[in-house]
């Protein structure tokens, strides 16, 4: 008996090997991806130890003195910590309702054009954005929204209405950052969505074609149907970001001390405690603390979808 399974386990690694002979070129290919994920991702884990440490710089990271949870304790009896937190929430939940469905509709729109070079132009202009940092964005949009110069309350004056300051007012800092997070990247979230749309059985529109169905039947019974699996594989990916609150717009958008008490999120808290206080434990435990939700949020999401249909990240 033991003699059979000795022999299985040898033809098994026998064809093993053989498969990698076989692909050892794509199997190189493969090795600088791996390093990167190993250097970049993997190895800097030994950094949420941090967290756990009264970190000294003198010290390093080996040598600095174990506190436990203490930093924790001071995450969750921080005054700034539910304000923070909050603001959060509110931030991703308006960027999830209306950024979310943003890119699938203007897939949609882009996929139920005849021409097909105005297609593929307004699908490149819809993605260029998308390469344009935040840094440079920023001062576009602080002088196109600027109360004194600005084009809109230039346009704003002229109707006779009155001029607003839209990354000064705490009632139109939130509403300025959803409406430039979904312009930057409706394009390239649509990429996506477009190349699901490609995939659906022309004849699947033939049918609904004959059976009577209008343009707007066809998206409903057929084209939203075909393209369910890739929403529902990017509605769990939208969940582990939402408390991932882009930090790079809103730190280069943030008017400091005037919306803080809707602007100030977990990032640029972090931002503070970690390079401007110089506390890297804290600023560390907090960065934990939000990756532990965005887990949780992944793993909920999966098995929700999972219960309710057939898709699922795993």
């Amino acid at each position: 008996m033991l003699q059979g399974t000795g022999f299985l386990d040898r033809k098994k690694l026998y064809f093993l090997f053989a498969r990698i002979r076989k692909h050892k070129l794509h199997l190189l290919m493969i090795l600088p991806v791996l390093a990167q994920f190993i250097i970049f991702k993997y190895l800097p884990l030994y950094g949420i130890t941090l967290a756990f440490k009264n970190y000294r710089i003198l010290q390093g990271i080996s040598e600095s003195p174990w506190i436990g949870f203490y930093n924790f304790q001071r995450l969750f009896s921080s005054v700034d910590f539910l304000r923070v937190f909050k603001n959060t929430i509110v931030l991703a939940a308006l960027n999830f309702v209306f950024g979310f469905p943003a890119p699938i509709i203007l897939a949609l729109m882009i996929n139920e054009m005849r021409g097909k070079t105005f297609k593929r132009v307004s699908q490149t202009i819809s993605y260029l954005p998308h390469f344009v940092s935040w840094v440079i964005l920023a001062g576009i949009f602080m002088e196109l929204l600027s109360p004194s110069r600005g084009p809109i309350n230039a346009i704003l004056k002229a109707l006779g209405l009155n001029t607003i300051f839209f990354l000064g007012d705490p009632e139109w800092f939130r509403p300025t950052l959803v409406i430039t997070n979904i312009w930057k990247g409706i394009g390239w979230g649509s990429i996506v969505y477009l190349a699901a749309l490609g995939g659906i059985n022309e004849e699947l529109y033939d049918a609904a074609r004959v059976d009577g169905c209008g343009r707007f039947k066809r998206i409903y019974h057929v084209t939203l149907p075909g393209i369910l699996p890739v929403v529902v594989i990017m509605l769990i990916f939208a969940a582990g970001d939402l408390v991932s609150d882009n930090f790079d717009q809103v730190f280069n958008l943030q008017n400091d001390g005037v919306i803080n008490n809707v602007g100030d999120v977990l990032g640029t808290f972090i931002y503070r405690q970690g390079i401007g206080n110089l506390d890297y434990s804290f600023s560390t435990a907090l960065e934990l603390f939000r990756n532990l939700i965005s887990l949780v949020l992944v793993v909920s999401t999966n098995k929700i979808c999972k219960l309710i249909g057939e898709y699922g990240l795993w």
